[in-house]
């Protein structure tokens, strides 16, 4: 059921095989339907999930009623709300599966645990959350300051595999430009690479 994870985890934070087994209890595995929600905005988000298979994505909506989408998580990726989980405040975000998905839910004491026996783990953890706010960062950067097509060049080289899996308007909704802008800035690259 969580061959996946664990797979990840001992690829990627050297879990052995004897800690992740200490770290079953703090998990839990839910599959979830395209088009289904794992977590509402308003609710409190208790779990980190990680994708074993299938495509989520977050997102806000604003007051006119407009998506913005935050993160696109496809296999071997976490997706959560932070603020929520580490705050313990109503969240903002909506998780939704793209695709059917399968995922591990981490409840909160399996990052604790897994800090407690494994040390590479340690290690991991932390180079993962330096990793999540450099890529806010440049996010924000982005959305600031490039242009559409650059911030399709980031999209395309962040998710390569994700521009045949998710519509068009979701990827517009991420780059915040419209679909019509989108279209654009495809036909004009693949112009350039004829």
């Amino acid at each position: 059921m969580f061959d996946t994870l664990q797979s990840y985890l001992s690829q990627k934070a050297l879990v052995s095989a004897n800690e992740f087994s200490e770290l079953l209890p703090f998990l839990a595995f839910k599959q979830v339907p395209r088009g289904a929600f794992l977590f509402w905005a308003g609710d409190i988000c208790h779990h980190h999930f990680f994708v074993q298979k299938g495509l989520l994505r977050s997102y806000t909506i604003d007051e006119s009623g407009k998506e913005h989408i935050l993160q696109f998580a496809p296999e071997n990726w976490f997706i959560a709300d932070r603020s929520s989980y580490y705050f313990n405040e109503p969240s903002a975000i909506n998780i939704q599966a793209i695709e059917d998905t399968e995922v591990a839910m981490l409840e909160k004491g399996f990052i604790e645990k897994a800090l407690e026996v494994s040390r590479s783990f340690r290690a991991y953890h932390e180079k993962m959350l330096q990793n999540h706010v450099r890529h806010q960062q440049i996010r924000i950067n982005m959305l600031l300051s490039a242009t559409a097509e650059k911030r399709y060049r980031y999209f395309t080289d962040t998710y390569f595999d994700l521009t045949l899996r998710v519509p068009q308007w979701m990827i517009a909704s991420y780059l915040g430009i419209t679909p019509e802008s989108l279209s654009r800035v495809r036909k004009e690259l693949a112009r350039r690479h004829e």
